[in-house]
């Protein structure tokens, strides 16, 4: 019960900081910063009236993505009309991707009813629904302007807060400016809090280096900083931001810059885009990983303890509660600490159980806080499945057997690791008193192939051969009796050692314990054209430590021998198609591995 209280404990702490030390740490910070004094309005004062200052303003291009929205249209470009910017150097181009309604020709309608504007409007249709991604990624790299702003159509914009950007801009460093988001009418009491936080928070994480991305219903970056965005980004508004800052410049929030929401989303809407959100946060958390490094400072801090953790916040959450009900039993504090969560879980029921009842604020702010983090671990898991449907072929591999042999593999490999780790040493010693040359070796190997790509990785074994084996020969295969190989080497590949750095490999997610012999990309053309589906032994799997044909068979020496692994590797993969199939299978093949190991009837 040791570990299990361990998790327990760890998983209810990092809940705990998550939603309550990590605010009033950052609300801390901030104070010995000494910014959360309220900002006073930047002093940018133009009046709509033309003046020299107006040349020295940065172009900007305010780009507006609209997908069926003819009920806001007229009220953005209305709004848009209004803003203080100077004319010339102002240009809004509204895309409609792929309309099936009217917003097109209301978009129209309405800037020809705008006389007395100037700016320079553009409707842009495109008759196929590309989506917003593509759409920002085609319109923000042709825009000629110095400064590209993103506003969603269902937002309003305060009519000063392209000159208080421009005011930000004005600063080299400054890639991203984003403003304060407000709703004219909330969903529920708890969507209104959830706001609130947000918006404290974002203040906070501004004045630690950078707000973690902005909101979509009004941003603006520097046009020549923005790089394009994988087609399947889920999360534009955090993406494009957040890759500025990594790119060496400074995101401003600036809570004088105002966005005022119109769009009011249904309850099933608002269900869907938290799941969406958090697909999205999934997403970002692995292509941005890089920067939770120190080198962000304040910014790795903030993701960490923000974005990061809030993609495991949900199976944390799910963790506490799990490790509660077993330790329970066992303990009056987790029985005490079980009754609490239960109480909480039920007091955020209710307001779903009992939807015609007014309960306090504070109930409705739990039931958003939890539905919310529900939502969010449907999107995770939506999207981990689809990767993994996409990345492995599934109609050759079960998604769950990918995942489980995976964990198999991460918790196996640790545990011989650190059980075999004494005889490193040893061998280490055994090498170098035997031959001249490297304790280790690695050479390149074909990994897992997938559609689009064959992964290349650097395989690690204790050296068995002279350091000069391959020195006049080129890439060849080693035969029975080969000269090459060393006295100890000859010993280690008997008992099949040299294979134990392998370890490292099936850490890092080169390879798996139990899979085909990883191949030398020099063999690997001609073994494809000498044998038919040679490739596909390994598509969507990655080659193994030992394997079925590895211990069925000896090394290989010809092509001949290849031919016979090949029947054992396809039929391994067709066992990958059911979780009970795999599981007996590896475990059937590690248990033979350990024998050729005990009685040494490697090669």
């Amino acid at each position: 019960m040791t570990i299990v209280t361990y998790l327990t404990l760890i998983s209810m702490f990092l809940v705990v900081y998550h939603h309550a030390l990590y605010p009033l740490l950052l609300k801390l910070l901030s104070q010995l910063a000494g910014k959360t004094e309220p900002q006073e309005p930047v002093a940018v004062v133009r009046k709509y009236h033309r003046s020299l200052n107006d040349e020295q303003l940065p172009s900007i291009e305010l780009l507006i993505p609209a997908y069926n929205e003819q009920d806001y249209v007229a009220a953005k470009l209305i709004n848009l009309a209004t803003l203080d910017y100077p004319d010339e150097r102002l240009s809004i181009k509204v895309v409609c991707d792929g309309c099936s309604d009217a917003t097109a020709t209301v978009a129209r309608e309405t800037i020809a009813q705008l006389a007395f504007c100037n700016f320079s409007f553009e409707v842009c249709e495109q008759p196929q629904n590309s989506g917003k991604v593509a759409v920002l990624n085609q319109h923000i790299a042709q825009s000629g302007a110095d400064i590209v702003a993103l506003s969603d159509v269902s937002a309003l914009i305060s009519v000063d807060a392209l000159l208080i950007a421009a005011s930000h801009f004005a600063q080299d460093d400054v890639g991203v400016v984003c403003g304060y988001y407000h709703l004219l009418s909330p969903g529920s009491v708890g969507e209104q809090a959830y706001w609130n936080y947000q918006r404290q928070v974002k203040r906070c994480e501004a004045d630690m280096g950078a707000p973690l991305g902005a909101h979509g219903a009004f941003y603006l970056i520097k046009q020549r900083l923005f790089r394009a965005m994988p087609e399947d980004t889920i999360n534009d508004d955090f993406v494009i931001p957040m890759d500025i800052v990594a790119q060496g410049y400074r995101a401003v929030y600036e809570p004088n810059i105002r966005a005022l929401e119109l769009e009011h989303a249904a309850d099933s809407q608002d269900r869907s885009r938290r799941k969406r959100i958090g697909a999205g946060n999934l997403q970002q958390l692995i292509r941005l990983r890089h920067m939770l490094l120190p080198r962000f400072k304040g910014v790795a801090f903030t993701f960490f303890s923000g974005k990061a953790l809030r993609v495991t916040i949900p199976f944390l959450m799910l963790s506490s509660l799990l490790g509660s009900v077993l330790l329970a039993s066992h303990s009056l504090v987790f029985m005490a600490l079980l009754a609490l969560q239960l109480s909480a879980y039920l007091l955020a029921a209710l307001p779903r159980m009992l939807p015609m009842l007014k309960f306090p604020g504070p109930i409705g702010s739990l039931n958003y806080l939890v539905e919310g983090h529900f939502s969010s671990m449907l999107g995770c898991i939506d999207y981990g499945y689809k990767k993994i449907k996409k990345h492995y072929f599934t109609h050759l591999l079960n998604p769950w057997v990918v995942v489980l042999k995976r964990g198999f593999d991460m918790f196996a490999a640790s545990l011989l690791l650190l059980l075999v780790s004494p005889l490193f040493p040893l061998i280490a010693l055994a090498i170098k008193l035997d031959s001249k040359g490297p304790v280790f070796y690695q050479q390149t190997r074909v990994g897992l192939i997938a559609e689009d790509r064959a992964v290349l990785f650097s395989i690690i074994k204790f050296r068995s051969m002279r350091a000069d084996a391959e020195q006049a020969s080129g890439a060849v295969w080693a035969t029975k009796q080969d000269s090459r190989i060393t006295r100890v080497g000859r010993w280690l590949r008997k008992t099949r050692l040299d294979e134990l750095p392998q370890l490292w490999n099936v850490i890092r997610g080169d390879m798996s314990l139990v899979g085909p012999r990883p191949e030398r990309p020099a063999f690997y053309q001609t073994l494809e054209q000498a044998i038919p589906f040679y490739s596909e032994r390994t598509v969507g799997l990655k080659p193994g430590i030992t394997g079925l044909a590895q211990v069925n068979l000896q090394y290989d020496s010809s092509i001949e021998d290849v031919k016979q692994k090949l029947a054992y590797d396809h039929r391994y993969a067709l066992s990958l198609s059911q979780c009970s199939s795999w599981l007996y299978q590896d475990l059937s093949v590690l248990v033979k591995t350990l024998w050729v190991v005990v009685a040494g009837r490697g090669q």
